[in-house]
C-alpha cells in the first residue's frame, strides 16, 4: 500500500482569552496515492480545520501530518488547495491568474508557462488566456482556479467545497471534469463537502466524521462500479441510491453518537 498522505493521531485545540476548544481529537487517516477521498460530517466536525492542517496552514496541537513520508511543517508545493471561491485577481488575465502559483514559488519558466497553457486548453479554456475574470462564467472561473492549482504539479489536491456556489448543471459538469482530470494525471485528492451525493459519486472512499469534538466515525469504500463511472453516470446507477441512503444514516448517527463507533468500516452494500 502506497500512502501518500497521513494524519497520525492529530488533535487541534483553539485557544482564546476565555477558553480552549477542542476542535479535532485523535484523528488518524491514510490516503493512498492516486485515490479520491471525501470527508463528510455534521456542522462543527472540523472539516475545514482538517484541510487547513493537511495544507500546512495550521500546525496540529498534537500529532503529525505526513506527505510522501515527510512531516509537514508549513505550506508545501507538494499540496494544492482549491477553495469554494475562485479568488482570481480581477486585474490579471486568466493566464496570469493561472500562473500565480508558479510565480509565488519562483518557478515561472517557459516550460511552466507552456504546461499551464496546455492545462487551459485541456480544461476547455483555450482561447481565453487573455480574457479577464469578469468576462468568464462562474464555471469557467472555477476551471481557471483548477488550472492554477494543477500548474504547480502538486502530489495532493485539497478541494474545499469547490462546486457549492455553482448552479446544479455547471456543478455536475465540473464534477465530471475534475474527477476525470485528476484520475488521468494520477493525482491524489481529498474533498470536503456537505453534499453526500457528490461525495459518493466522486470518491473511492468516504470518511464520516463525528462532532464535538471532530473525530473519526467510520468510512465507506465505494463499490468499483460507482468508482469507475463519471459522477453524472454514477448518480443514475441502480445501486447509487442505497449508497446515498447508507451515508445519510451514518451521518445522522454520527451527529447523535459522537465518536462512539470510532474505527468502524461502514457498510455501503445495498440493503
Amino acid at each position: 500500500m502506497d500512502n501518500v498522505l497521513e494524519l497520525r493521531n492529530v488533535s487541534q485545540v483553539y485557544v482564546n482569552d476565555s477558553r480552549a476548544t477542542l476542535a479535532v481529537e485523535d484523528l488518524s487517516l491514510t490516503v493512498e496515492r492516486g485515490s479520491f477521498l471525501s470527508l463528510v460530517g455534521p456542522s462543527g466536525c472540523g472539516k475545514t480545520t482538517i484541510l487547513s492542517m493537511l495544507a500546512g496552514l495550521l500546525k496540529p496541537t498534537k500529532g503529525e501530518v505526513v506527505v510522501g513520508g515527510e512531516i509537514i511543517q508549513g505550506p508545501s508545493a507538494r499540496i494544492g488547495y482549491m477553495l469554494q471561491h475562485d479568488y482570481l485577481f480581477p486585474w490579471r488575465t486568466i493566464l496570469d491568474n493561472a500562473l500565480l502559483g508558479l510565480e509565488l514559488g519562483g518557478r515561472r519558466t517557459e516550460q511552466g508557462i507552456d504546461y499551464t497553457r496546455s492545462l487551459l486548453h485541456e480544461l476547455g479554456l483555450g482561447g481565453f488566456e487573455k480574457r479577464m475574470p469578469h468576462e468568464l462564467s462562474g464555471g469557467m472561473r472555477q476551471r481557471a482556479a483548477l488550472v492554477r492549482t494543477l500548474a504547480t504539479e502538486p502530489d495532493v489536491l485539497l478541494l474545499d467545497e469547490p462546486f457549492s456556489a455553482l448552479d446544479m448543471g455547471i456543478k455536475l459538469q465540473l464534477e465530471d471534469l475534475v474527477q476525470s482530470t485528476l484520475r488521468s494525471k494520477g493525482k491524489t485528492a481529498v474533498l470536503v463537502t456537505h453534499d453526500l451525493a457528490e461525495a459518493a459519486a466522486m470518491s473511492d472512499q468516504v470518511v464520516v466524521l463525528a462532532r464535538n469534538p471532530g473525530r473519526y466515525y467510520g468510512s465507506f469504500l465505494i463499490p468499483p462500479s460507482i468508482r469507475d463511472a463519471l459522477p453524472t453516470e454514477a448518480r443514475r446507477m441502480r445501486e447509487f441510491q442505497s449508497i446515498f441512503d447508507s451515508l445519510w444514516r451514518s451521518l445522522e448517527e454520527s451527529g447523535e453518537k459522537g465518536g462512539a463507533s470510532h474505527g468502524q468500516e461502514l457498510d455501503s452494500r445495498p440493503s
